[in-house]
């Protein structure tokens, strides 16, 4: 499993980008995690789906209400990761306002999940492989803080938590 001081997994995480005109949108992109983290101190937090009830209600719009107060402590990009496709994930960032907030990242086939050893297997529920809940602070590809949540516990990754140890750096 991940743990502070590895580095994140680069692989390749796919994201859907609107474009702002008439017409159809562009996307999905992908998005080499290795380049898109160098140099950069990077807030990434993952759950288990989109318009899953904690996820849509608190995980989600706690980190795009406080995306303005983590980029004035110091983090240059907040990083929202679930297994769904690129698709889902952007309209779901669309509902939730995120854009300029929040990167909506796609594992949809699982390979960073499955890289850092935080899956959860919903498959009794329908749902298949999924990403446990949790959220990391990552400064050049390296993991400083890792807070990972208990199962169905919603606790230690919200945007509350995660600006207190950013703040604290």
């Amino acid at each position: 499993m991940l743990n502070i001081g590895s580095s994140i997994p680069f692989v390749t995480l796919y994201e859907f980008i609107d474009e702002d005109t008439p017409g159809c949108a562009l996307g999905p992109n992908a998005v080499d995690v290795k380049a898109a983290t160098a140099g950069k101190t990077v807030v990434i937090f993952a759950l288990p789906g989109a318009y899953t009830p904690t996820c849509s209600a608190q995980h989600l719009p706690g980190y795009v209400a406080l995306a303005d107060a983590l980029k004035a402590a110091g983090v240059d990009e907040i990083w929202c990761l679930a297994v769904n496709d690129a698709f889902v994930m952007g309209a779901w960032g669309r509902e939730h306002r995120a854009a300029g907030c929040v990167r909506m990242m796609a594992d949809g086939s699982a390979d960073f999940t499955r890289a850092t050893g935080l899956t959860l297997d919903l498959s009794a529920k329908g749902l298949g492989l999924r990403s446990q809940r949790y959220s990391m602070l990552v400064r050049d590809g390296v993991v400083q803080t890792l807070n990972v949540e208990a199962p169905g516990a919603f606790a230690v990754s919200n945007a509350e938590t995660m600006l207190a140890q950013v703040s604290a750096r």
